[in-house]
């Protein structure tokens, strides 16, 4: 039998091992018995000629065979998702939301599925943008909505994106804290204070990079890195002992014990854009890229507001080729 009558089924079952490097991990991500995941990768090796994993009782890496099927199995499996794609037989689309609490990225999906009832947009909620990158690259993931500028350029490199939103930026104070009674929040007040920005959660560093840039030479530190804390309660109990403002954007709903005030003068901003891998073909994508295109024209979400402020980084990335934007950020 020649390697031309190689079923895709058998590509993802190879590149689920690939990445995971684990039978179970990746039996569980493709929803089957690990006895059969096992029989696909070796027919696959029998079809191909060649042995794909070294197996022990202890670990699972590539053979060189293997590392050098990676790419053409992606690109094989990019093509046939296409292929499909073209003829409405799409496979679900996984988007990640990053947090239940983010409004631009739920919005923006929830106007995709309207444009493209009969396709299957699946959220999750996980992951920051860095975080999500990665699994962007591997094929765990197809979308993901984010600050593009802050992610490493290798990572940029395999990825697209879409400008979606300057979101305003906020701080959640403790509901006692002398600032909690303002309307909003002067940025110059926060001042001495240590704010809260997820230092040190390695799925989120695009935001706290954004941070110490929005805090550099303004007398703000970012506070040092804690357990990462998962769900609302942790987050809220975190949040009560170390009593530290929380850096947030202005959709960002306030937790029992808190307020939430829009940061002003000047008005900082979070570029989002929507990001997904590169050469991916699948009419959810297409129905996202058209979702924030109307909802942005619709509701002035890339216009930047009197007074606001983005890194010159972010400039260059939401407006390429736009010098007297990135001339307007550089002076802010």
């Amino acid at each position: 039998m020649s390697a031309t009558t190689v079923d895709p089924r058998l590509l993802r079952a190879f590149l689920a091992v690939a990445e995971e490097l684990h039978f179970t991990r990746a039996a569980a991500r493709l929803y089957v018995a690990q006895q059969a995941l096992s029989r696909d990768i070796r027919r696959l090796e029998r079809l191909l000629g060649a042995d794909l994993f070294v197996r022990t009782t202890r670990q699972v890496a590539l053979t060189p065979d293997g590392e050098r099927l990676v790419p053409y199995a992606r690109r094989v499996l990019d093509a046939h998702d296409g292929l499909l794609a073209a003829f409405g037989q799409a496979r679900p689309l996984l988007v990640d939301l990053n947090s239940p609490g983010l409004t631009t990225g739920r919005r923006v999906l929830l106007r995709a599925r309207e444009l493209a009832p009969g396709q299957e947009l699946m959220a999750r909620y996980e992951s920051g943008l860095t975080g999500a990158a990665v699994d962007l690259l591997a094929g765990r993931l197809d979308a993901s909505f984010g600050r593009f500028a802050g992610l490493a350029p290798s990572l940029r490199a395999g990825l697209d994106q879409q400008p979606v939103r300057y979101e305003p930026m906020a701080v959640l104070l403790p509901e006692r804290h002398p600032l909690a009674p303002s309307a909003a929040v002067p940025l110059d007040a926060l001042a001495g204070e240590t704010v809260y920005a997820g230092a040190g959660n390695p799925r989120t560093p695009e935001w706290t990079d954004l941070a110490h840039r929005l805090f550099e030479e303004r007398g703000i530190r970012v506070a040092p890195p804690r357990p990462l804390a998962v769900g609302e309660e942790e987050f809220q109990r975190l949040m009560a002992r170390t009593r530290h403002p929380v850096l947030a954007v202005v959709g960002f709903p306030a937790l029992p014990g808190t307020v939430l005030r829009p940061l002003v003068d000047p008005v900082p901003l979070s570029p989002v854009s929507l990001v997904w891998r590169k050469g991916l073909a699948h009419p959810g994508i297409a129905a996202l890229r058209r979702a924030s295109a109307e909802l942005a024209a619709a509701e002035g979400w890339l216009r930047q507001p009197a007074g606001g402020w983005i890194p010159a980084l972010d400039a260059d990335v939401m407006n390429p080729g736009d010098d007297t934007a990135r001339a307007d950020a550089d002076r802010r």
